[in-house]
C-alpha cells in the first residue's frame, strides 16, 4: 500500500478530505481537500478526445491536427477554439462531428475552415506564415455519422458544399427543421412547433430533412471493435488523408531576397 487515504466527509456531503502519506501510517500525513463531481462524462471524453489525438499524431508522425466538436452551441465553439489555434501549422486536420447535438454556430466554424491563404507574412524574430494566419494551410477531412444531428447535419452539408475534403462516416441523422419560443401548458409539459427548415439554391427541393448527409467514403464501426478500441471510422480519415497530403501537402516557401531601395 503506497499511500494512506482515509476518507472524511464533511457535513454538507460536498468535500472529502484526503490524507495522503508515502507509507501507511498517519504520522507524517497531509491532508488535502477535494470536491467529486456528479459525473465521469467529460472525463471521458477528454480521454477519448486526448486518445484519438495520439492516434492521429502518431499515425501521421505528428503532421495532421485532430479535433473534435460535441455540439454547436458554446460548449462546441470552445472546444473547436481550444484545439484548432494550437494545431493551425499543421500540414492537415481531421475535425469529427460525430455525435454532434446540434446548435447554431456551424456558419462561424466552416467560414473559418473556409479561409484561403492569399499571402505570405513575415515579421521580425518570426517564422513566415500563410495569411490569414489562422487557417489550415493544407488538406481536411471530415468525420460524420448517424449521430451529427440538426447543426452537425448542417455543418457536414456544408463542409461538402464548399469542397473543403471528404467526409467520412456515416449518413447524418437528418433532423434540420429549427424550433424556437417553447410554450409552456398548464400541466407542466411544454409544446414545440417547427419554424424553419432548408431548400437548395435553385429553389428546387427541400434538403437534409428526413435524409441527412450522405458521407464520401462509408464506414459504420463495428461494435465489437470499437469496444475493444479500434475506432474505424477514425482509422478510414488517417488512410485518406494520409493519401491527400501525397499530393495536396503544402509548405510554406523561403523569404525571397530583401529588396535593394
Amino acid at each position: 500500500m503506497k499511500n494512506l487515504y482515509e476518507l472524511l466527509v464533511n457535513k454538507a456531503g460536498k468535500q472529502v478530505a484526503l490524507k495522503l502519506n508515502s507509507k501507511p501510517e498517519r504520522d507524517g500525513s497531509r491532508e488535502t481537500l477535494v470536491v467529486p463531481t456528479d459525473t465521469e462524462e467529460n472525463l471521458y471524453y477528454y480521454a477519448w478526445v486526448q486518445g484519438n489525438i495520439e492516434k492521429v499524431t502518431k499515425a501521421t508522425d505528428g503532421k495532421v491536427g485532430y479535433l473534435h466538436v460535441p455540439d454547436m452551441s458554446s460548449a462546441g465553439l470552445n472546444e473547436f477554439v481550444k484545439y484548432f489555434y494550437p494545431q493551425i501549422r499543421k500540414k492537415a486536420l481531421i475535425i469529427d462531428v460525430r455525435g454532434n447535438g446540434g446548435g447554431n454556430v456551424s456558419p462561424m466554424l466552416i467560414e473559418r475552415l473556409r479561409r484561403e491563404a492569399v499571402m505570405i507574412d513575415f515579421a521580425r524574430n518570426t517564422v513566415p506564415a500563410p495569411d490569414p494566419e489562422e487557417m489550415i494551410y493544407g488538406p481536411m477531412v471530415c468525420l460524420a455519422d448517424e449521430f451529427s444531428a440538426s447543426d452537425g447535419d448542417l455543418f457536414t452539408y456544408r463542409f461538402k458544399h464548399y469542397n473543403l475534403g471528404k467526409v467520412v462516416g456515416k449518413r447524418t441523422w437528418g433532423g434540420v427543421i429549427g424550433i424556437r419560443g417553447t410554450l409552456p401548458l398548464l400541466d407542466g409539459s411544454f409544446l414545440n412547433k417547427p419554424e424553419f427548415s432548408r431548400y437548395d439554391l435553385e429553389g428546387k427541393r427541400w434538403i437534409i430533412e428526413g435524409v441527412g448527409v450522405e458521407p464520401d467514403i462509408v464506414v459504420d464501426n463495428d461494435p465489437a471493435q470499437e469496444y475493444a478500441g479500434i475506432d474505424q471510422q477514425l482509422n478510414k480519415a488517417i488512410e485518406v488523408i494520409l493519401e491527400e497530403l501525397k499530393t495536396k501537402e503544402k509548405t510554406i516557401p523561403p523569404l525571397p531576397p530583401y529588396p535593394v531601395k
